[in-house]
């Protein structure tokens, strides 16, 4: 399904009949395809500085957690659940969490959110934008991932890992 970059934020229903989705839009799309599955539709907003934040929707298998998650960059996609905590899963997008000038800028994550909350709402079925769900995201706490200290030594990436980071990007 291609990337799309219109300020919008779909339920799963029109991602389908469009057959495009963001960030937000695919980690929905993927929370309501995870509670077809019998896993509960959970949310998870890692938190950026100088760049856009990244919504992913989280599942557990045997104890472990795993993301799913539709992106502009290539490697904050997919993860596959083999880590123990949900701080392990948010630092394995740390590396590949950079903006076009080359900066890491991952700084936090927030708690699951259950998508069960939004039911009455209509989140999947809904004709209507979901923007309460982006609002929401933003409002909730964020536990940091790391110290001033780590921050104030962060390296840029070179050039080659940023243009790895691009394949396939669609410039806004």
């Amino acid at each position: 399904m291609p990337y799309h970059t219109a300020d919008t934020a779909w339920s799963p229903r029109r991602v389908l009949r469009a057959h495009t989705a963001h960030c937000l839009e695919g980690a929905v799309f993927a929370a309501a395809a995870l509670r077809a599955l019998g896993f509960p539709p959970l949310l998870l907003d890692l938190e950026a500085v100088q760049d856009t934040d990244h919504v992913i929707a989280v599942y557990r298998v045997r104890g472990h957690w795993g993301a799913i998650a539709k992106s502009n960059f290539s490697g904050l996609r997919y993860r596959e659940p083999v880590y123990r905590t949900l701080r392990e899963l948010a630092l394995s997008y740390f590396d590949d969490y950079i903006n076009l000038r080359g900066d890491r800028t991952l700084r936090a994550y927030s708690r699951p959110v259950n998508l069960a909350r939004f039911d009455r709402r209509g989140w999947m079925t809904s004709a209507r934008d979901l923007w309460f769900i982006a609002e929401h995201l933003l409002e909730i706490p964020h536990t940091p991932l790391l110290a001033p200290a780590q921050i104030r030594n962060l390296t840029r990436v070179d050039r080659r890992a940023l243009q790895a980071g691009l394949v396939g990007h669609r410039p806004h």
